[in-house]
C-alpha cells in the first residue's frame, strides 16, 4: 500500500520541510511538489492522487479555492500559520490541519489519520460491476444488498460515503464509497455526473432549467459549471424541434 501525496506551498523552505516529512512516512509516496497552486491544479486534474497537503495562503489561488475548484478532490490536509483557518477547513471537508511551525510528530499524527481514511475508502464496498441482470451489489449494514441499476434515481456524495436514492423508496442507501468509484461502475450511457456531489440517471430527468435539473419525484439538483457542457451535449443529442 502506497498513498500518493502532493505537497503545495509557495514558501520554498516550508515546501522542502513538507516533502522531507512525506519521505519519512513509509506508506507515503510523493507524487509531486508545487510552489504554484495553478501548476498544482493542472497536475491534480490530470493525475490520480490520494492526499494533498496544501498551504492555505498562496498567491494567485489560495489553498481553499484550489480544493473547491477540483471536481474530484483527494483527501485534504491544510497547512497554515493562521489558526483561524481551521474553521474554513471544514467547508472543504479537510481531513487534517497542521499549524505552522509543525513538528514531524504533528505530521505523523495526521499521516496516521490519512492512512486510516485511505483504508476506509479502499474497502471493497462495491462488490461487482453491473451483472447480466443489470444490477449492482453493495456491502451496507452488515449485509450485501442487490440494487437494480435502472431503479437508481441519483447518487449523492457525503465526503467518504455516498447516498444511493432509489425509485419508490423514501430513504437512501448509505455506502462507504467515493462518488468517483461509483461513477466508474455505472453505465455511462444512462448516468452522468452533473455536479461534484451528484450523479443522475439520465432517464429520470423531467426538466432542465438554467443551473438545475429536475428528476422524477420532484427532486431538483444543481448543475456544476464543470459539467454543464456534457449535460448540454446530451440534451442536444435528444432534442427535437427548433
Amino acid at each position: 500500500m502506497m498513498i500518493r501525496c502532493v505537497a503545495i506551498d509557495d514558501e520554498p523552505l516550508a515546501l522542502q520541510q513538507l516533502v522531507s516529512y512525506i519521505g519519512k512516512v513509509p506508506y507515503f509516496e510523493l507524487a509531486g511538489s508545487f510552489q504554484s497552486s495553478v501548476e498544482a491544479q493542472k497536475y491534480l486534474l490530470a493525475n490520480q492522487v490520494d492526499v494533498m497537503f496544501v498551504d492555505v495562503n498562496m498567491p494567485d489561488m489560495n489553498g481553499l479555492d484550489l480544493v473547491r475548484f477540483l471536481p474530484d478532490p483527494p483527501m485534504v490536509v491544510l497547512t497554515t500559520a493562521y489558526s483561524e483557518y481551521a474553521v474554513e477547513g471544514y467547508k472543504v471537508e479537510a481531513l487534517g490541519y497542521l499549524l505552522k511551525p509543525f513538528s514531524f510528530n504533528d505530521f505523523r499524527q495526521v499521516a496516521e489519520k490519512v492512512r486510516k481514511q485511505w483504508n476506509l475508502l479502499h474497502a471493497e464496498s462495491l462488490v461487482s460491476k453491473a451483472d447480466s441482470d443489470n444490477a449492482l451489489f453493495f456491502k451496507t449494514d452488515y449485509k450485501v444488498l442487490r440494487v437494480e441499476v435502472p431503479s437508481i434515481r441519483y447518487v449523492e456524495s457525503m465526503s467518504e460515503y455516498i447516498k444511493i436514492w432509489l425509485e419508490g423508496q423514501k430513504d437512501a442507501i448509505v455506502v462507504l464509497l467515493s462518488l468517483k468509484k461509483m461513477e466508474d461502475r455505472l453505465p455511462s450511457d444512462s448516468f452522468m455526473r452533473i455536479h461534484r456531489s451528484y450523479i443522475i440517471n439520465l432517464k429520470k430527468i423531467k426538466s432542465v432549467t438554467k443551473g438545475h435539473v429536475q428528476l422524477e419525484g420532484d427532486v431538483t439538483l444543481p448543475i456544476g459549471d464543470l459539467y454543464k457542457d456534457s449535460l448540454s451535449a446530451y440534451i442536444d443529442s435528444k432534442f427535437l424541434g427548433n
